[in-house]
């Protein structure tokens, strides 16, 4: 399945999350952070969303499949950090008034709230990635988020409940950004409340 970069998908996906009530973690006395679900085009149209892999020398989870995204700066907003970030590491500069709306803070294994941000982005951008940051980026097709086989479930007796996994270019993506994606997935194209709350992310994702 494919989904068409066009003003009907726009306005579908601001509906969605405007009619959806996203929920908010409590502070803790870790930084939050936000992670930008950022919808692009591909040369034929076709809505793509952006997608990293996390710089190899980086301190925390160096080489890990993520959205781009980082903690809050003093003062800042999740929306503001989200937009922030992705210029920062994919030289990707967004408005505010593409911001189409949140989804549920998910707390990482780390205790950090995250925030997923989803902005929309007209027309075609080309990456410019971080040279400490990113170690590859990549547009997606959209359509890959209705994978029939994700999310997959997985049993992780190191983990403090099921693990949910998502297809991403091949690859089974792990929490937290698989939670993320799979609540867009269902909440954004598809308009169904779903909660990712109670997904567990995997041991080594605590670090």
């Amino acid at each position: 399945m494919t989904y068409r970069h066009d003003a009907a998908l726009r306005e579908r996906i601001a509906a969605n999350l405007a009619g959806f009530s996203a929920e908010a973690l409590p502070d803790n006395e870790l930084p939050g952070a936000a992670v930008a679900i950022v919808i692009g085009a591909d040369p034929n149209g076709d809505a793509v969303y952006a997608f990293i892999r996390r710089g190899l020398g980086l301190r925390s989870n160096p080489g890990q499949y993520a959205l781009p995204g980082g903690r809050l700066d003093p003062g800042e907003t999740a929306v503001i950090a989200a937009r922030r970030e992705l210029h920062e590491e994919l030289g990707i500069a967004l408005d505010s008034a593409s911001v189409l709306g949140v989804l549920d803070d998910f707390r990482s294994g780390l205790g950090r709230s995250i925030t997923p941000v989803v902005l929309w982005a007209d027309g075609r951008h080309e990456f410019v990635p971080h040279p400490e940051e990113v170690h590859a980026a990549w547009w997606v097709s959209l359509g890959e988020l209705d994978h029939p086989e994700s999310p997959r479930w997985v049993d992780d007796p190191q983990a403090d409940g099921p693990v949910a996994r998502m297809s991403v270019r091949g690859e089974w993506i792990n929490p937290p950004t698989a939670a993320v994606l799979y609540q867009f997935r269902e909440v954004a194209l598809h308009g169904r409340s779903v909660r990712v709350r109670d997904i567990a992310s995997p041991r080594w994702t605590h670090r």
